[in-house]
């Protein structure tokens, strides 16, 4: 697969350089360009980040990085068999719990919330961060409403990271999917409150809480320009010419009214284990 000649493989984090060390140093450098593109892609493209990944698969498949980047590009193209794979293999090379939530996450792509809910509760939860234990909460929540177990998953979410007043990275993910459990309850001025508080943690824009909140709110937003790509609003008349036609009308006695040049089109209206 072509990679763009300003990609060099010095832009992958110096972590994943050390462990390309144990390649031969062309080699590295090609699984690196590969590695780049994949994080360059994932978001945007999931497929095209998933086909540089198999390359970089295919050339370094014994390094640790290349199986989490191929499980991860695999995951966001919902290839979720492909990625609960390569998670594993990445975590038999490292013994490494990191991974442990989207492994979770990937069972329930897979449609097996009840193993989800398992590894939920097993051992190695305990060994995450505070970050991954929030992300294994999020997760097994999901698995609750997969089973329609809404109260469940309300009560999965709350937790003092809920609670808390200071904001983390997790913070408007987790507002937003306690918000988004009560919603679905039929809890609307509890929801209301806490996708609120999402938007006031969201401050990189990574939830749409802010159009979730207007939507309860019975907000509409249009479109500025209409169908026809003009403004929606009505054009004012010329005033001096207004006043010259309204001088012709005087000279020959009509008294007519005039109208407002311009006419005002429709308006159309205006968007993650």
């Amino acid at each position: 697969m072509p990679i763009p000649e300003d990609v060099t493989g010095e832009e992958i984090d110096k972590d994943v350089r050390q462990e390309l060390q144990s390649l031969p140093k062309t080699l590295a450098e090609d699984v690196a360009r590969n590695l780049v593109m994949v994080a360059r892609l994932i978001d945007e493209d999931p497929e095209g980040a998933y086909g540089y990944s198999r390359v970089a698969l295919r050339l370094a498949s014994r390094v640790a990085a290349v199986r989490e980047a191929a499980g991860f590009a695999a995951y966001a193209s919902q290839k979720y068999g492909e990625a609960l794979a390569e998670f594993r293999a990445a975590r038999r090379m490292t013994g490494n719990v990191d991974l442990w939530p989207v492994m979770a996450d990937c069972e329930r792509g897979l449609g097996r919330p009840e193993k989800t809910l398992d590894m939920a509760g097993a051992p190695e939860v305990h060994k995450l961060d505070k970050a991954g234990q929030v992300e294994m909460r999020l997760v097994a929540a999901g698995a609750r409403r997969d089973m329609d177990q809404l109260d469940a998953a309300i009560v999965t979410l709350q937790s003092p990271e809920l609670a808390s007043g200071s904001v983390q990275p997790w913070t408007a993910r987790l507002r937003y999917a306690y918000a988004d459990a009560l919603l679905a309850a039929g809890r609307d001025s509890e929801a209301r409150e806490w996708f609120a508080k999402a938007v006031e943690a969201d401050r990189d824009g990574s939830t749409d809480a802010s159009d979730r909140l207007a939507e309860l709110d019975g907000v509409e937003f249009t479109d500025a320009l209409d169908e026809n790509g003009t403004n929606d609003e009505p054009v004012e008349s010329d005033e001096s010419d207004e006043s010259d036609e309204s001088d012709e009308s005087d000279e020959s006695g009509d008294n007519g009214v005039i109208g407002e040049n311009g006419e005002s089109g429709d308006a159309d209206p205006a968007g993650k284990d």
